[in-house]
C-alpha cells in the first residue's frame, strides 16, 4: 500500500495547524452521557452551579475530538503503526458548546527504533485550541511510522 506520509515526513521541529471542529452541545451531552455522565456534562442546570458555569465538554471528548482532527488532517494518509502512549496530558480550559477546536502539532524528537529497523518513532506535542487561540488542551506522546526507506542492518 502506498502512504501520503511516512515518517521521513515528520523531522523534528516540524508543525502542522489544522482542524476548525465546533463543538456541539448534542455532541458534548451524547459523548458525556455514554462515557463521562458527570453532571456539569449532561444537565445544563447542573453545569449553571458548577465550577465551569455551564455546559462543557468532558475532556475526554476533547481528546477523541483532537483525535479525529488528526486523522483527517493526516493519520489516515500515513504508514501510522499506532502510538506506544502518551507522556502527559493536560487540560488548560473548559471546552463549551459553540466553541470551534484546532490542533498544532510540533515534532519534539524523531527516531529510528532500534529494534524494528522499518519503524521511526516521532515524539509530538499536540496543542488544542479555541476560537480564541486560547490552549484548551495539550498532550505530549510517541507515534510509530513505517518508515519510506528502513536501514540495513550493518554486517560484523
Amino acid at each position: 500500500m502506498s502512504y501520503r506520509y511516512y515518517w521521513e515526513d515528520f523531522p523534528v521541529g516540524h508543525r502542522m495547524d489544522f482542524g476548525g471542529m465546533p463543538v456541539t452541545r448534542d455532541a458534548v451531552i451524547a459523548f458525556a452521557r455514554q462515557f463521562d455522565p458527570q453532571p456539569f456534562h449532561v444537565d445544563e442546570d447542573a453545569a449553571r452551579d458548577s465550577l465551569f458555569g455551564g455546559l462543557c465538554a468532558s475532556g475526554w471528548h476533547t481528546c477523541a475530538m483532537a483525535m479525529r482532527m488528526m486523522c483527517d488532517e493526516y493519520l489516515l494518509e500515513s504508514a501510522s503503526l499506532g502510538s506506544p502512549g502518551i507522556d502527559s496530558l493536560r487540560w488548560l480550559e473548559p471546552v463549551f458548546p459553540g466553541d470551534t477546536l484546532r490542533v498544532r502539532l510540533e515534532v519534539l524528537e524523531s527516531r529510528p527504533m532500534a529494534s524494528k529497523p522499518h519503524v521511526g518513532l516521532m515524539r509530538s506535542r499536540w496543542e488544542v485550541r479555541n476560537q480564541h487561540d486560547e490552549p484548551v488542551l495539550t498532550m505530549e506522546g510517541w507515534g510509530m511510522f513505517r518508515r519510506r526507506e528502513p536501514a540495513t542492518p550493518r554486517s560484523g
